[in-house]
């Protein structure tokens, strides 16, 4: 840092990018954005001119090399995420990277071992924000007791990434191939469901068992050339597991559930249930054995959790400690999602940690 100003380089200026980080690493004192390197001299120019980043760069290892800039946020698809994390470690620059954290549980384990090479280095993982409005409730909920003993957990989302209508849920054969969709560029990943899963461990901690089923109903798809292109990732995923705190888990993601939207989460206790659904993800629902219906949990503005990435991100090169998300949950959420994969591929229980 020179004068205390955190120079920020941004790496993949995609959607979440121009969304997110930009205005928020502005709005944070102290902090400039100097340098962007995209997928092309073009784009990075265009990307530059539009939110006055003064330095474009023709590729993203001059801008990691370069000597005025103190820390890295990786914008870029998940297949970059470890060489990124991993040459920004290495050239002494603080890094944030977008999830999905890697491609696989290996490439995870690489990047938190390399973190821990460098302890004055920050490292944080965009976090899944879907359930920020209510996770501290639900957390408060579980840990006073108010569902007794943990029992059972259900969890269907209907998966709309990539979608212009993300309402639109019935199968799509026609569209053009996404990324989500290559597992060249996303690996592991499949829909949202490490998202998901990094929801579901802040309630109940991390699965210890997984059998997971899955299908591709769409085999190819066209890519951005009009190339076809066969497909391994899954649109469909029905996922049986076991928590560490005891619960057994039901768990649906699909890209064909025909007017099905949005998602749906239930935590039964011997004593209690919460529901939540969404989008938005702003209402606890709640029942104790005894009711007949469930009624809405007011949620005090305190315990309302919002989009903060970019300011923990900084306040964390400044002292505080990385909250949401650390490597070492981005590991855990990694193995789940290839366990998933393993257990389809060869029908067997898959036991985590790997």
């Amino acid at each position: 840092m020179e004068n205390g100003i955190i120079r920020v380089g941004l790496i993949g200026a995609g959607a979440n990018t121009r969304l997110r980080h930009i205005p928020g690493l502005r709005d944070q004192e102290g902090v400039e954005i100097v340098a962007v390197a995209n997928r092309s001299r073009a784009s990075g120019e265009a990307i530059a001119s539009e939110y006055e980043i003064p330095t474009v760069y023709d590729n993203w290892l001059e801008l990691m090399e370069a000597d005025d800039i103190d820390a890295i946020c990786i914008g870029t698809w998940p297949y970059m995420h470890r060489t990124m994390v991993l040459a920004a470690l290495e050239n002494d620059k603080h890094v944030l990277t977008e999830a999905r954290m890697a491609m696989d549980a290996q490439e995870a384990h690489e990047m938190l071992d390399a973190s821990r090479l460098f302890p004055h280095l920050v490292t944080q993982i965009v976090p899944a924000p879907a359930t920020l409005q209510v996770d501290q409730t639900i957390q408060d909920l579980i840990t006073e007791g108010y569902l007794g003993q943990l029992l059972a957990l259900n969890l269907r989302v209907s998966d709309g990434h990539g979608r212009a209508d993300r309402s639109d849920t019935f199968i799509n054969t026609e569209a053009p191939l996404h990324w989500r969709q290559n597992r060249q560029l996303s690996g592991y990943n499949i829909m949202g469901m490490g998202i998901w899963y990094e929801s579901l461990m802040r309630y109940v901690g991390p699965a210890t068992k997984v059998m997971a089923m899955t299908r591709v109903f769409t085999n190819q798809r066209k890519d951005e050339d009009g190339v076809l292109r066969g497909i391994t990732v899954p649109d469909h995923v029905n996922v049986i597991c076991e928590f560490a705190a005891g619960v057994q888990a039901d768990l649906t993601w699909s890209t064909v559930t025909g007017l099905q939207t949005g998602a749906e989460l239930w935590i039964f206790g011997s004593d209690g249930t919460i529901r939540v659904e969404g989008p938005p993800f702003d209402k606890v629902f709640v029942g104790k054995n005894g009711d007949k219906e469930l009624k809405e949990h007011l949620i005090a503005d305190d315990k309302r959790g919002k989009w903060r990435v970019e300011q923990d991100f900084i306040e964390s090169i400044r002292g505080a400690p990385v909250t949401l998300t650390p490597f070492d949950v981005g590991v855990q959420y990694m193995e789940f999602t290839e366990a998933v994969t393993r257990s389809a591929q060869s029908g067997q229980a898959i036991y985590l940690p790997l």
